[in-house]
């Protein structure tokens, strides 16, 4: 069975995002890039949404991205990639999995099959519904030393509380903080579990 873990910055004050889905906030350093050439050395899959997922692909696949960060860059682009997506879409993008209709019960048969871990990017949205059906084995958060007063909370969505604990903390030169979570066990489901969801949905 496969491992699926979600990542995404946060400010100090909570949000994913400021007004109007910005991002902005978030400047990578030598440090992030030394992290995620990390992250890649573990030959993880990437899951997004698709608005994640444009975002992805309007940068790493340029000369602009392979010139400035190439290990990274080279990582995006060979990486396998699933995006979730409300319909199909001809992705044209290298080693893309388009996955829509039964999200849930796809992505837990994807996580049943044997292979390297799997890692959501961003995808808040993805992240909380994947997070209520027992499929996230790891939260990773960034907090980004600034505040931006409004935006979109962190875990948006989330229909009742989830408890996890705090497995790993990673301080940053740059004042950044990565906080590793594992959630609570109990809400982990079974493989029918999973499959009694998707069919329901």
């Amino acid at each position: 069975m496969r491992t699926i873990s979600s990542f995404i910055n946060v400010t100090l004050d909570g949000y994913f995002e400021g007004p109007n889905h910005d991002i902005s906030f978030f400047k990578g350093d030598d440090e992030d890039n030394s992290y995620f050439r990390e992250q890649s050395s573990s030959r993880s899959a990437i899951l997004m949404g698709h608005r994640t997922y444009d975002m992805m692909k309007s940068f790493w696949p340029t000369e602009q991205a392979k010139k400035e960060n190439p290990e990274v860059a080279k990582y995006m682009n060979e990486a396998p990639k699933i995006v979730v997506a409300r319909r199909p879409f001809e992705p044209g993008w290298h080693n893309v999995t388009v996955v829509s209709g039964d999200v849930v019960g796809k992505i837990g048969k994807i996580k049943e099959q044997s292979g390297g871990p799997i890692v959501t990017l961003g995808s808040n949205a993805l992240c909380v519904s994947l997070l209520e059906e027992g499929l996230i084995d790891e939260v990773r958060v960034m907090v980004n030393p600034i505040a931006l007063g409004d935006g979109t909370p962190l875990f948006t969505g989330l229909s009742e509380s989830a408890r996890l604990t705090l497995a790993d903390t990673r301080p940053f030169k740059s004042g950044k903080v990565l906080l590793t979570y594992k959630p609570d066990a109990a809400r982990r489901t079974s493989p029918e579990a999973h499959a009694a969801a998707g069919a329901r949905g």
